[in-house]
């Protein structure tokens, strides 16, 4: 069979699984936020910690927090799921979600005065965060007050979910705004990005094989040193962020001071210094609220792990 033989099933698959998706979707919508997060909650709570990928967070929080007994890593990784779960059953709400409400759906900000001052203060900015709490409130919160910005991506192997995907991001922000896509090319566009002026958000808490190494829970991590580079390079601020989950489609922003810059002289240590501080950051989130960090990846290096 030849290739152009194949294109055709290809595509019916790919059409197959968009509309599965715009299935789940139409679902998840008619079910409204709380419903459709405690559903995603429930699939995912009971799903997750069966398969095999959850032996991944086991090992990686007996690397990272061996404080923990086997009891207490089984409630993490089911908490794990759990907010995985709520994430996706979230996620064609969050356009909707309503800010500031007593109780119920909706979402807050804490540290708004941070943000306030960034866009006081203009130009080039980048905005740290982690997969943590339900991470997709992050970009339509910061536009709220005025900020909207780019990040990476990283597409979806169905140009049809993908573009899906894209179509709530853009919903959920209000506006259409850059996606880099992940590696050589999408770095160059994002230093362009940040050359010219623009808003930057980046989830740094995955590992990149040829980063730098840092050290995260005490070990040595393999680190994207792009955020640290391209601040430094233009002395733009690093605001640290993440989201709290508070209850069902209920989500707090926490917005924190800018970062210090480091100004040694040197460049290269001082890219590891700032590395090294967003991922002081990120730990000290995720010791906080072990649960809400997303441990199914394989953040340390194979023979570090138990």
């Amino acid at each position: 069979m030849t290739d152009t033989d194949k294109t055709p099933r290809v595509t019916l698959l790919m059409r197959a699984e968009a509309l599965a998706a715009r299935g789940a979707l139409a679902l998840l919508r008619r079910l409204g936020p709380v419903r459709a997060s405690n559903v995603g909650g429930a699939v995912c709570r009971i799903i997750g910690p069966r398969l095999p990928v959850s032996r991944v967070a086991d090992a990686n929080l007996r690397l990272a927090m061996p404080e923990l007994d086997q009891a207490a890593r089984r409630a993490v990784i089911r908490d794990v799921w759990d907010n995985l779960g709520r994430t996706v059953g979230e996620f064609p709400h969050l356009a909707a979600l309503p800010r500031d409400t007593a109780s119920g759906p909706g979402w807050d900000v804490v540290g708004a005065e941070h943000l306030a001052a960034q866009a006081a203060r203009g130009g080039p900015v980048v905005f740290m965060s982690g997969h943590i709490g339900n991470w997709e409130m992050l970009p339509p919160g910061v536009a709220h007050h005025g900020l909207p910005f780019a990040s990476f991506y990283r597409a979806a192997g169905n140009p049809l979910v993908d573009a899906m995907i894209r179509g709530l991001r853009d919903a959920a922000m209000g506006q259409s705004v850059p996606m880099f896509a992940k590696g050589a090319r999408g770095a160059r566009g994002a230093l362009a990005h940040i050359a010219r002026g623009g808003r930057l958000g980046m989830l740094v808490d995955q590992k990149m094989n040829d980063g730098i190494e840092a050290r995260l829970f005490g070990h040595p991590a393999m680190t994207a040193p792009a955020l640290a580079a391209m601040a430094l390079r233009y002395r733009c601020p690093v605001i640290p962020g993440y989201v709290e989950r508070l209850g069902p489609a209920r989500l707090r922003i926490h917005v924190e001071p800018p970062m210090d810059l480091p100004d040694s002289g040197d460049r290269q240590a001082d890219i590891l210094a700032l590395t090294q501080a967003v991922n002081d950051r990120l730990e000290s989130w995720i010791r906080a609220r072990p649960g809400s960090w997303l441990w199914l990846h394989r953040r340390w290096p194979k023979h570090l792990r138990p």
